[in-house]
């Protein structure tokens, strides 16, 4: 949620900002991808909600793609224009954390074969890895 912080940890960012739009937050993300391949950049409504559930807190965060006129495209740069993901956090009752996640992103364009082959061995438990220390990290700055 803290898009400041995020901007500082996760080398994949190039561009993230929020602004409200009736009531909602609208953020813009833009991702950096690896050469030759176009960046990606996403523009989606975001919610957060703090349930109870057995006498926890569990808190919920829905994103789903949007439309924004007053975000245009950019040229060089894909719209990610199917992306949702559901979020839920809750204390593991010790020190750490258990979450669940939904995603899905159409990302757009050609992928080659090698990028899915690192994305999935190597992109994603680096991005998790980061985003773990990150998260132990967070109150110390």
């Amino acid at each position: 949620m803290d898009l400041a912080y995020r901007k500082q940890w996760d080398q994949y960012v190039k561009e993230l900002y929020e602004r409200e739009r009736n009531g909602e937050t609208v953020v813009y993300w833009e991702v950096k991808y690896p050469f030759p391949m176009s960046n990606r950049d996403y523009v989606y409504v975001r919610q957060r909600r703090e349930l109870d559930f057995e006498g926890r807190k569990v808190h919920v965060i829905v994103s789903q793609s949007t439309y924004e006129p007053q975000i245009p495209e950019k040229s060089g740069v894909i719209r990610v224009k199917q992306y949702t993901q559901r979020l839920a956090i809750q204390s593991d009752g010790k020190r750490g954390s258990k979450v669940f996640m939904y995603y899905f992103d159409n990302p757009g364009g050609q992928i080659p074969s090698w990028v899915i082959n690192w994305a999935a061995k190597n992109g994603v438990p680096n991005f998790l890895k980061d985003m773990v220390k990150a998260c132990q990290n967070y109150r110390r700055t």
